[in-house]
């Protein structure tokens, strides 16, 4: 079986990866291991989206903003935002995302593997040559020209045999790993009242040793439904996301912080006498794990400095947020009205393979710069960017590192990001 691109990871960035090539004439493949498309949004119930825009006044409107991710993860927006009336730029329906994806790579003619996981690479030299799938007990080769990593942990790259690094420099910890949760049937307006309150004997509980979860305080977020609230409240620390058996723990640890904290607010607040616990995600979120050493590997610095790349691929001014790999505490490191950085095209190239490209979370970066780039409206930009090269590199007859900067630029903005 042979591709142009194969495309592992079906979350935003490997469907925009996808989406992009495809629409390009290429004949693609986006494997993933669920079966839905979505990634964060679909399996690990991630929610809302963070800030993708800054606000840059001007004499008409002081509240002016400029969005920073537009182009595929607009037209992913649009789409979605006609199946849900008056939806606010950072809010979605995880349901109708998956709809969406469906229809957009139905429509580009991607062919989509669901329940498949790549286990294996053969490589020659500098190219990847093909990879091993296993779906529904079938083992699949494919032989492919280009193939680009979108799967988040870096799966691809790790299998290939690309330089990479795990956590933060100190002691190799990530950030935690975290199972989001929802309840109905909550009084929002009595929970906005109690909430100063049940933040403060939430505190007492833990330290008493009555609240076992590390994190500092409790996350919620509204949007979801009249009546339903969003938990992005538990945390599991000191846990390795690329091994099976520490994930597997965490995804246990995770389960128990959530009946804690729904008996906890069952037991302390009246917006809860009505409440029922609906949905724990699938799969528990991932914030960080292995990171790509590319050709370039962005820094915290680059970010703050708000560094204007020649070779920018997408944009971002999302803070530096560091939920604390060894316990309690977020540190954040915010922009200024108006400021946001640039992401190199180099960020997405692997130092030892010229037909493959990273995408997503997993490009390269440092630990505090990937905090920033992680969020997915950014890694749905840089699948765009990354399919985008490909669709260059293959009609040019060139590869991955070979591809002239101006004219994807010329392209990406051609369908409507912004640079």
């Amino acid at each position: 079986m042979k591709y142009n691109l194969v495309v592992v990871g079906g979350g935003l960035s490997g469907v925009a990866s996808a989406v992009s090539a495809a629409r390009e004439g290429l004949k693609v493949l986006l494997v993933e291991k669920s079966g839905c498309l979505g990634g964060a949004i679909s399996n690990c119930l991630v929610y809302p989206f963070m800030p993708y825009w800054t606000k840059i006044p001007d004499s008409e409107n002081p509240n002016n903003k400029k969005y920073l991710s537009q182009g595929i993860f607009k037209e992913m927006k649009q789409r979605h935002d006609k199946y849900v009336s008056d939806c606010k730029d950072h809010e979605f329906n995880s349901e109708y995302f998956k709809i969406v994806l469906d229809d957009m790579t139905t429509e580009s003619g991607v062919d989509v593997l669901f329940h498949s996981v790549v286990y294996d690479v053969k490589t020659e030299g500098k190219q990847i040559i093909e990879v091993d799938i296993i779906a529904k007990s079938q083992h699949i080769t494919v032989q492919s020209d280009f193939f680009i990593d979108a799967t988040g942990d870096g799966d691809l790259f790790y299998l290939a045999g690309c330089d990479f690094q795990l956590g933060r420099d100190c002691d190799g910890l990530c950030q935690p790993m975290t199972t989001c949760f929802r309840m109905s049937g909550v009084d929002l307006n009595v929970f906005t009242d109690e909430r100063p309150y049940l933040q403060k004997l939430y505190k007492e509980k833990q330290a008493k040793g009555e609240i076992l979860n590390p994190r500092e305080n409790i996350l919620v977020f509204f949007g979801v439904g009249e009546d339903v609230l969003h938990f992005n409240s538990t945390r599991v620390v000191k846990l390795d996301p690329t091994n099976p058996f520490d994930v597997s723990r965490a995804e246990v640890i995770a389960r128990r912080q959530v009946h804690e904290l729904v008996s906890f607010l069952r037991e302390n607040s009246k917006a809860f006498d009505e409440s029922a616990l609906i949905s724990i995600a699938v799969n528990i979120g991932i914030r960080e794990s292995r990171k790509l050493k590319g050709v370039h590997i962005l820094t915290a610095d680059e970010i703050i400095n708000c560094t204007r790349f020649e070779d920018s691929v997408a944009l971002g001014n999302y803070d530096i947020d560091i939920h604390n790999p060894s316990g309690t505490g977020t540190s954040h490191r915010y922009f200024e009205d108006g400021e946001y950085y640039t992401i190199p095209y180099r960020s997405l190239l692997p130092k030892e393979f010229e037909n493959l490209l990273v995408a997503g979370r997993c490009i390269s970066a440092t630990h505090e710069a990937q905090a920033s780039v992680r969020i997915m409206p950014i890694c749905c930009c840089l699948g765009e960017a990354a399919g985008t090269a490909v669709a260059i590199a293959f009609a040019s007859q060139t590869n991955a590192h070979g591809v002239d900067i101006k004219s994807l630029q010329k392209k990406l903005i051609e369908n409507g990001a912004v640079l």
